[in-house]
């Protein structure tokens, strides 16, 4: 158990300051943001909102609390109502005392603005503006109508270490590495009433990384996800920074169809309004020259990783993914892995043959060496510890030994190492030498488009290479399908895209490209697509699996995976 006052008190200075070694994540939002998020969940002056309750569980200096204030106050004067019995109508929190007053002060002032007796103004401020932590704090659970903010934008492991456990201890979807903006949103959602919407405005990583999986259950278990507008471009905060930031509205409901944006770069404050009038419309598509939009049916169920990508691919990845398989089948008769990870390179990559037994070396193929197109080996080889019962007894190999016991100090440093001492010259992974035989396709990790590389059986792979080997597929029509767009439309959707406009062509993602049935595919198909695999023809390749897939046309924004 924890001392949950102790704890909270934990990322402070001893005289309850900031403290300067922490960071608390604090990255604000612009009015206009705001007021578009506000619109988005509803909480809007028509409504009668004293009667409801609204929760901002970050709330700063009061980017969000000023205009939550205002509408507020227009509302009480569309519903008759006095703002000074509206006590509970608000409840904001920072971890920070100098946030809290200062929000105070500001809530103060527009009371006061808005006619209330100074006396009346403090003591609502009071009341609805408060110094602690949201996630350690004790809250009513399923009492609020609307929950909204930008939580913060702080790495689980950035701050102190009891207050990490605490805070493990308090979200379950905080596993892994996690962000602190997790948590704030499965706290969130539980302050929900039936029909209750939150709107956060947060990194879209948990939708699309390892750690978010518990989140996503979660959200795709007991609510129902209502709008995501991805801004990644769109200059939606004070300072500049790089947070791949997504609006989303999550309602305590059941799930029906989802409202999905694209916000570009021009996006701003003069087409925020229609945007937010569409998304509670019924009309199925908009678009213009600074977003487009679209619904979709349903949504993504369980802890899968959720696609995120223009509408208009979205839908096509949906409608893919209902009528074909993964590349990776349920029996593994076709399988995605990685190379081999070392631990340190410049001890088990060589390019002297004769440095130790010649069955202790595996010719290795590196990213660099499929940049032609075709598997052309760089003169590289793995110095292999392994054989296919386990390590190998170094005594046995009298060169390998005196090679590995060479550089033991360094080996020994590395953590696979200080896991288990006795296996002090193994690699990270071990290795398998059946795959050095078996033919496969191979994909580099980063690459602007899908590059699938054969391989007869000649190589093992290196730790950023992908590899795809099956049972049931002739490796050059498979190649031929992944060499088309139709891999950049899913890796695309799913990946996380590095600046510059790669993907990260890894295993999680491959695993998510939907293939016919290799018995499927007319014979003259598969010749074409082994031909244009062959010639490294994407525009062919894109026409053949158009094709095979039923598609009239791909969305122009994945095309050769160069986003438009």
């Amino acid at each position: 158990m924890f001392d949950i006052e102790e704890v909270s008190t934990a990322r402070l200075s001893p005289e309850g300051d900031p403290d300067p070694g922490v960071d608390y994540g604090e990255v604000f939002t612009r009015r206009w943001v705001v007021e578009f998020i506000l619109d988005l969940i509803g909480y809007t002056p028509a409504r009668d909102l004293g009667a409801c309750v609204v929760v901002e569980p970050s709330c700063g200096t009061g980017a969000f609390l000023g205009p939550i204030v205002d509408r507020l106050l227009e509302s009480c004067v569309v519903h008759g109502r006095n703002p000074a019995t509206l006590t509970g109508a608000v409840r904001a929190c920072d971890v920070l005392d100098a946030n809290a007053d200062r929000a105070r002060k500001m809530v103060v002032e527009r009371l006061r603005d808005g006619g209330l007796m100074s006396e009346d103004a403090e003591a609502v401020a009071q009341a609805w503006v408060i110094a602690d932590d949201f996630l350690l704090r004790d809250h009513d659970l399923r009492s609020a109508d609307y929950v909204v903010g930008n939580p913060p934008y702080v790495r689980l492991e950035s701050v102190p270490r009891a207050v990490m456990a605490a805070y493990r201890d308090r979200c379950t979807a905080m596993r892994g590495r996690s962000d602190l903006y997790v948590g704030f949103v499965e706290v969130g959602l539980s302050l929900l009433k039936p029909g209750g919407a939150l709107g956060f405005i947060c990194a879209d990583r948990w939708m699309h990384n390892q750690y978010g999986a518990q989140l996503r259950e979660l959200v795709t278990a007991d609510y129902a996800v209502e709008t995501v507008v991805t801004m990644h471009d769109v200059p939606a905060f004070e300072d500049e920074v790089s947070a791949y930031p997504a609006i989303v509205v999550i309602r305590n409901a059941d799930q029906a169809d989802v409202a999905v944006v694209e916000a570009k770069r021009s996006f701003g404050e003069a087409d925020a309004p229609a945007l937010a009038a569409w998304a509670s419309s019924v009309s199925q598509a908009a678009c213009g020259p600074t977003f487009e939009a679209s619904r979709t049916t349903g949504w993504f169920k369980g802890g899968e990783l959720w696609p995120m990508a223009s509408p208009t691919t979205l839908a096509l990845v949906a409608d893919l993914e209902r009528r074909y398989d993964p590349l990776q089948d349920a029996d593994k008769t076709t399988r995605v892995g990685i190379g081999v990870a070392t631990g340190c390179d410049e001890v088990f990559i060589t390019r002297d043959a004769a440095l130790v037994e010649e069955d202790r070396l595996l010719p290795l193929l590196l990213a660099s060496d499929t940049t032609s197109g075709a598997a052309v080996s760089s003169g590289a080889y793995l110095v292999n510890p392994w054989d296919e019962e386990g390590l190998v007894q170094l005594d046995a190999y009298p060169r390998l030994r005196d090679y590995l016991e060479s550089h033991r100090a360094r080996l020994e440093r590395r953590h696979v190492a200080r896991k288990n001492p006795a296996q002090w010259y193994r690699t990270i992974d071990r290795v398998d030498p059946r795959l050095l035989r078996r033919q496969k396709l191979l994909l580099p990790d980063l690459k602007a488009a899908a590059h699938p590389v054969f391989d007869v059986g000649a190589f093992y792979p290196h730790h950023n290479l992908y590899y795809v080997v099956s049972d049931t597929w002739d490796l050059e029509v498979l190649g031929g399908l992944l060499l088309s767009d139709i891999a950049n439309l899913f890796v695309g959707a799913y990946c996380v895209k590095m600046r510059g406009g790669c993907y990260r062509f890894q295993a999680q993602y491959l695993r998510k490209i939907r293939v016919p049935d290799p018995g499927s595919v007319a014979p003259a198909d598969r010749r074409e697509l082994a031909r244009v695999f062959r010639e490294r023809d994407v525009d062919a390749a894109t026409a053949i699996a158009n094709r095979v897939y039923g598609i009239d046309e791909l969305p122009s924004d994945i095309l050769h995976g160069c986003p438009k």
